[in-house]
């Protein structure tokens, strides 16, 4: 299967630039697999399509600052850090713009020299290993320096940090929020509970690998990312109990997602577990445990679009994202929401 069987074309103004107010106004798009049948409607509603016994996976990481600014030390040249993945207590794998002047042995200064890095080493596909030096608490220090990593297709500025994560948002560690999350409302949640719906949390730290497009031509060729996860003994039990009652396991998002399938046997039963996935769900995938997908429109030949392809069949997929640009549907992370139930 090739990667340009998940292209499409997408109207730049469809791109959303800001999140809706309140959350969960959003627009969803209801995606019924055994009739194909297609529903428009607001992401409140999503309630009415869940079900007593059934349960929620939501993935409570959240984002840290991880976009610093900084200078080389001794020059005035500007270099930009984002932050990937916590190697050790201060040693960091960090992407680096421009990386020809990240050399290892150079030291980026950041905020007057609150904070500084030293360049250790140069990994696969250019990123860096960096070591942070720094007088006190180094979480405290990137509340103060860091600015939220949003994608570079979100223009505008966003004024509330908080918009970029999700009510239920936890642990600290994502370079990117699990955007499909971010609809949803404490009162909405409630609402859910209330019904009869069980809800259960794991962590997976979202790294940008998620996000971008693949760049070779064979699917199979691709190689994912990884990202760490932790999965409870509690949400394991909640989940474990939804399957043997013959009930639903509903993702919210495709992190959730790929966190469960992880971890779940073939007959879809779940472990407590923590560690590093990189599974890579595509067309032909068997899913295990996932019964449903709360997920946004994604970029055109991306994973994301590789994965609910493998869920609701690539046809169908294609089919409403046509149907999404032609009613005008907001796309990506602060977009509107896909059920595929």
């Amino acid at each position: 299967m090739n990667t340009s069987d998940f292209y499409y074309e997408l109207p730049e103004y469809l791109i959303a630039q800001e999140p809706i107010y309140p959350r969960d106004m959003s627009r969803l798009m209801v995606l019924h697999r055994e009739n194909g049948n297609i529903e428009h409607k607001i992401f409140k509603d999503i309630i009415d399509y869940l079900n007593p016994g059934d349960c929620l996976v939501l993935n409570n990481t959240r984002v840290i600052p991880a976009r610093l600014f900084g200078t080389k030390e001794g020059t005035k040249s500007s270099i930009e850090f984002l932050l990937l993945t916590r190697k050790s207590k201060d040693r960091w794998e960090v992407m680096v713009r421009p990386g020809k002047k990240a050399k290892p042995g150079s030291r980026i200064i950041f905020g007057d020299g609150q904070l500084t890095a030293q360049v250790v080493d140069i990994v696969e596909g250019g990123n860096r290993i960096v070591e942070f030096i720094y007088e006190g608490v180094f979480e405290n220090i990137l509340d103060r320096l860091g600015n939220m990593p949003l994608p570079p297709y979100i223009k505008k500025e966003l004024k509330d940090k908080e918009r970029y994560q999700t009510v239920y948002s936890k642990y600290e560690g994502s370079a990117a929020a699990p955007t499909a999350g971010l609809h949803f409302t404490e009162s909405l949640l409630n609402e859910i509970e209330k019904k009869g719906i069980k809800l259960a949390y794991i962590t997976l730290h979202v790294g940008l690998g998620t996000f971008r497009p693949v760049k070779v031509d064979n699917i199979e060729e691709h190689r994912m990312h990884s990202e760490y996860f932790e999965i409870t003994q509690e949400s394991a039990d909640l989940i474990n109990s939804t399957k043997n009652n013959g009930n639903r396991v509903i993702c919210v998002g495709t992190t959730s997602t790929r966190t469960i399938e992880s971890v779940a046997d073939d007959s879809g039963m779940i472990c407590a577990k923590k560690g590093w996935t990189d599974i890579f769900i595509y067309p032909g995938y068997k899913f295990k445990c996932s019964d449903g997908l709360i997920t946004n429109f994604h970029l055109p030949e991306s994973t994301l679009m590789m994965l609910v392809s493998a869920l609701a069949g690539k046809g169908y997929i294609m089919k409403a994202y046509e149907e999404a640009i032609r009613e005008e549907y907001r796309f990506f992370s602060f977009g509107d929401a896909m059920f595929i139930i």
